[in-house]
């Protein structure tokens, strides 16, 4: 038998699509083999991570809450759009040498605001892609109506979207390590995603009764829980070879291990129209009512991928370039040598890339 949790124990996955066509009865095994191959107690999640910037929540919605971060209040807003995926928006501000926000601050952007999307309860398991579109509409109203929009990973395509849709309130946008054309590149994500059948998925709702749990989708896709290695490598600091180092690494296993749960609804529409069948890139997403355009996008642009990133490969970001209506001399693209985490969170992709950006915006 495999352990819970275990790569082996992702076999038991396959036959439960087969399972849940043939009967009602069989529907039920397809469940039970799920739930084997990823944990009975993957519910189960300590304290949420802490942030490290000083901040105050200016704006509760019920998908998200507004954090302000900024030490001014004149000139357009930053506003980063953090994924809403696994883990929570503290990527954007994990540690100290480890904070987008700090690195955006040190390069003269005074106004940073982010989205701190919030776990799904089981009264948000309807909730759609449109619903947090429109919530980060209203929470762009509230700050001024026009900003400077920094997607980051899944906050990337939602940035992108809305982008397109209210393209006279974004005046700068940055795409970084986001996941835009699926079909330019192959990736980690990208492949699962796409050769994984969407009943499997279905199943995953299944079990958080409408909810994707974020304890569950974290099995699904990473099984094993990361060493010091690869924790010293997304960090881009050193093996844990004294206390601070210790501590530090502790604090990322505690970071990793608090996931968000999300709305079946808008995690399968993720799967099957953005990452299955690429409507955004081939020009067949609707958001808010209307076919989202990329060539309404006509502002400023900065793509930043990641060298060795394993979720997103550096062609599926690179292609947004065809895609937008921007001028290519208003394009700037840009390669961090990082993996995918070290992008948001690498000590030295935050003291030497994010400046950049950051220089760029102002």
């Amino acid at each position: 038998m495999y352990a819970a949790g275990s790569p082996s124990s992702m076999a038991f996955l396959w036959p439960a699509l087969v399972a849940e066509s043939a009967s009602e009865l069989a529907s039920v095994v397809a469940h039970e083999l799920v739930d084997l191959a990823i944990g009975r107690d993957a519910h189960k999640r300590g304290p949420e991570p802490r942030w490290t910037t000083r901040n105050e929540v200016v704006l509760e919605l019920t998908t998200v809450r507004l954090r302000d971060f900024s030490t001014a209040r004149e000139g357009v807003p930053t506003l980063v759009c953090a994924p809403f995926a696994l883990h929570g928006a503290t990527i954007t501000d994990f540690a100290p040498d480890h904070s987008l926000i700090a690195a955006l601050h040190g390069a003269g952007s005074a106004r940073v605001l982010v989205t701190d999307w919030r776990s799904a309860t089981p009264a948000m398991r309807f909730l759609s892609i449109d619903s947090y579109l429109a919530d980060l509409n209203v929470v762009v109203d509230t700050i001024g109506g026009t900003v400077d929009l920094v997607g980051l990973c899944q906050g990337g395509w939602m940035a992108l979207i809305y982008a397109a849709r209210f393209p006279a309130k974004v005046r700068k946008l940055v795409l970084a390590g986001a996941p835009i054309d699926l079909a330019a590149g192959s990736s980690k994500l990208s492949q699962l995603a796409r050769e994984t059948p969407l009943g499997i998925f279905k199943q995953l709702v299944d079990l958080g009764s409408g909810r994707v749990l974020g304890a569950h989708a974290l099995r699904f896709w990473e099984p094993a829980a990361p060493d010091g290695e690869m924790i010293a490598h997304s960090l881009q600091s050193a093996v844990g070879t004294d206390a601070a180092a210790a501590r530090l690494e502790e604090r990322f296993r505690d970071w990793y291990a608090w996931t968000l749960d999300l709305p079946g609804t808008y995690y399968l529409q993720v799967v099957e129209q953005l990452f299955k069948e690429n409507r955004l890139a081939g020009g067949r997403f609707v958001g808010l009512g209307r076919c989202i355009e990329l060539t309404d996008v006509r502002c400023p642009l900065f793509l930043l991928a990641a060298q060795d990133d394993e979720v997103v490969a550096p062609a599926q970001i690179f292609a947004t370039e065809r895609l937008v209506g921007s001028s290519l001399g208003a394009i700037r693209k840009a390669t961090a040598p990082c993996e995918h985490l070290g992008l948001f969170m690498g000590k030295d992709v935050l003291a030497d890339v994010w400046p950049d950006v950051g220089r760029w915006l102002m």
